[in-house]
């Protein structure tokens, strides 16, 4: 019994040996616990909840108007249509006066208008911006028994002005300065409110459409149709329309006649359009007189919004590069940045 004492001291000094070494230990495992908290704090703070994404373009877009811009009002409806499959289109040509009392009527959500917009027009709530360029060429036959001499010489302004505006001009002699050759000038206009009427009248000396003479018929294809089977035709037609865009050459049966644009009497290099590429480039460079070369439009009854926004901002952007395949000259950059500001 008198061990006793000496057995309970030595469970305190075994006690406070054991103590002593869990205390040294704690200095080696306190930061790998602070660690493992503060790890646990970052991985169980909330993290932040996504912004909902933009719903999904939807609906139908109504579109009439310029048969100049119809063929790529198709293109762009198409590949608009690719990126957003809830979009659908309806465009209708019917000539730039269809485009714009459409809509004025709100028959339409947008126009497409081949002309300088009006101050009318705009009176009226129009709303309008730029989103590519073309421009009107004169066509005559390629069997014109005065062709060879027109290719070579040119036809004046002032001669266009008395072959459309005066009536002045009567016969293909008179043209060419040839008084033996009588044959008459089978003059076509078109019938439709039309931009490329109205911008073959202004380059011609007039102020407006009706102010041209000839037979009027209706339509883009109608007034080609008219000069490719005539011989002694001669009417207008825009850039896209009168060549064929997968070849680049022209339409089989008709030509240019050179517009003698600096009166020396003949037909310099820079005045012949024998495939789209020189037309083409000619506008673009503005060697090409404007008019007839003019911007084409799209017109919308108060600024846009919604889904005709977002397709008239990706035409100004995203659509321009389909513009040259389809025969049109896009939009400089300054050009663009002025049409995309007008929407803001």
């Amino acid at each position: 019994m008198k061990k006793q004492p000496l057995s309970i001291l030595s469970v305190l000094i075994a006690t406070s040996l054991l103590l002593a070494a869990c205390g040294a230990a704690n200095p080696t495992e306190a930061p790998i616990a602070a660690d493992l908290a503060a790890t646990e704090t970052v991985e169980t703070e909330p993290t932040e909840v996504p912004t909902a994404t933009e719903e999904p373009l939807s609906g139908t877009i109504s579109v009439s108007g310029a048969f100049a811009l119809y063929p790529m009002m198709t293109v762009w409806a198409d590949e608009f249509h690719k990126l957003h499959p809830d979009v659908e289109f309806d465009v209708q040509g019917g000539g730039a006066g269809k485009g714009m009392t459409d809509t004025i009527a709100g028959a339409v959500d947008i126009g497409m208008i081949s002309r300088t917009i009006k101050e009318e027009e705009t009176a009226q709530g129009i709303f309008w911006v730029a989103v590519t360029k073309d421009a009107v060429f004169p066509i005559i036959n390629v069997e014109n028994p005065v062709a060879a001499q027109i290719l070579e010489k040119g036809i004046t302004q002032e001669i266009f002005n008395k072959i459309y505006i005066t009536g002045e001009i009567t016969t293909w002699g008179e043209v060419v300065g040839d008084p033996t050759i009588t044959d008459e000038i089978h003059v076509f206009t078109r019938s439709d409110a039309s931009g490329a009427a109205e911008q073959w009248s202004k380059f011609s000396g007039g102020t407006v459409q009706d102010d041209l003479k000839g037979v009027a018929v209706n339509g883009e294809p109608a007034i080609l149709g008219e000069i490719i089977k005539d011989p002694l035709a001669i009417g207008y037609g825009n850039l896209n329309s009168i060549f064929d865009l997968s070849s680049g050459n022209l339409v089989p049966g008709i030509v240019i006649p050179p517009i003698d644009i600096d009166n020396n009497g003949q037909a310099d290099a820079v005045e012949i359009y024998k495939v789209k590429e020189d037309a083409f480039g000619a506008v673009a460079n503005g060697t090409y007189p404007s008019p007839p070369a003019r911007f084409e439009n799209l017109a919308t009854l108060g600024k846009p919004e919604g889904l005709e926004l977002a397709f008239i901002e990706w035409i100004l952007t995203d659509g321009q590069q389909y513009l040259e395949s389809a025969g049109f000259v896009p939009l400089t950059p300054e050009q663009q940045a002025e049409s995309l500001a007008k929407l803001k």
